[in-house]
Formats: structure tokens, C-alpha cells, sequence
């Protein structure tokens, strides 16, 4: 397939809801491979389809580590149905080019998706691994929401944003999730 363009932070298609998947059609099938073939031009982890303009809820990734090997996967319709603990991790994205900061993730996910064959899987990612941020990351993105959206400072995360002449953080999207809060304050 094709190395897409990714949208970068400020274009409105990655704040809007992504639609549900109707049917592993051929040209969903085509969305994925661009989605591969464009994370990896990119040395990204994960991409989702918002990222590439397709407003579909679809993500890829690729959490493989010399620690954990994993294969390449893909999420079509995920719904995250089980989370617990709590885990801060700097993480950057590929439509924030260079910029990193530190978020506020679940440090134990299990997701419910489909697969590039429409067959139904459920996946867990634990103890604040690669993978278990990349999950929470690229299904953030299927809901409109950005990765710094969750971060630990906002005003840390503006002065990133700054350097990478990028706009600030917005502050009104700030997510306040209690039970996270309340999970980090445990540990």
C-alpha cells in the first residue's frame, strides 16, 4: 500500500470521534496495511486512523522489545473492558513530532477488539508495559483524545510543546479521572 501523511496536533480530525468498523472489507484491510507502512516509515509504535485522516476505529501496533518480542497487531473497534494500578510514562506520538512528555496511564489493560480477519480477540497488556501504554495511546486517539490530554504537568508539557513549535495544551480537554488519581496516589 502507501506511506500516509500524519496529521499533526492543531488539525481538527484528531479531535473528533472515530466511527465503529461495519466489516473487515477489503478497504479496511487497505487502511491497515497504509497504517503499518506509515508507523514504520516513521518509527512509530502505534498509529491509529485518525492520525492518517481516515476517521475509522482502527489502530495498529508494534510493541516489540529484545525483552519482549511481540508480533505486529491490529485493533479494529476496541473497547478497553478492564483496567487497575497506575503507571507515569513519557510518551510522544507521531503527530507531535519530537515532543515528549510525561502521562498518566493504567498500569494493567485488557482489550477487546477485532482482528484483520474480523475474528473477535481479548488481549491483556500489564504492569505498565510498552504495549499496555501503546493500547491506552492509539484507543485515546479513536475517542478524540491526545496524549496530552493526560499529562502530569500541564505546564511542563506546554514548554515541550513550545520548543516543537507546536500548540499549547488545552486546558479544558484536561482529563480528570479519579480512580486513576486514586491508583497513582496507592502506589
Amino acid at each position: 500500500m502507501s506511506v500516509k501523511k500524519v496529521l499533526t496536533y492543531g488539525e481538527k480530525l484528531l479531535r473528533e470521534p472515530s466511527k465503529e468498523v461495519y466489516k473487515v472489507s477489503k478497504k479496511i484491510k487497505d487502511l491497515v496495511q497504509d497504517l503499518f507502512d506509515t508507523m514504520y516509515t516513521k518509527n512509530g509504535v502505534g498509529l491509529a486512523a485518525p492520525q492518517i485522516g481516515v476517521n475509522y476505529r482502527v489502530f495498529v501496533i508494534d510493541a516489540s522489545t529484545e525483552k519482549e518480542p511481540l508480533p505486529p497487531m491490529v485493533f479494529i473497534n476496541p473497547k478497553i473492558i478492564k483496567k487497575s494500578g497506575a503507571v507515569i510514562a513519557q510518551e510522544g506520538c507521531l503527530s507531535f513530532p519530537e515532543a515528549f512528555t510525561d502521562v498518566k496511564r493504567y498500569k494493567n489493560v485488557t482489550v477487546k477488539a477485532l482482528d484483520i480477519h474480523g475474528k473477535s480477540f481479548v488481549m491483556e497488556a500489564v504492569d505498565g508495559s510498552l504495549l499496555a501504554i501503546a493500547i491506552q495511546h492509539e484507543f485515546d486517539h479513536l475517542e478524540g483524545i491526545l496524549f496530552i490530554d493526560r499529562c502530569v504537568n500541564r505546564f511542563d508539557a506546554d514548554n515541550v510543546l513550545q520548543k516543537h513549535h507546536l500548540p499549547p495544551v488545552e486546558a479544558d480537554r484536561i482529563i480528570e479521572d479519579p480512580i486513576l488519581e486514586a491508583e497513582l496516589n496507592n502506589d
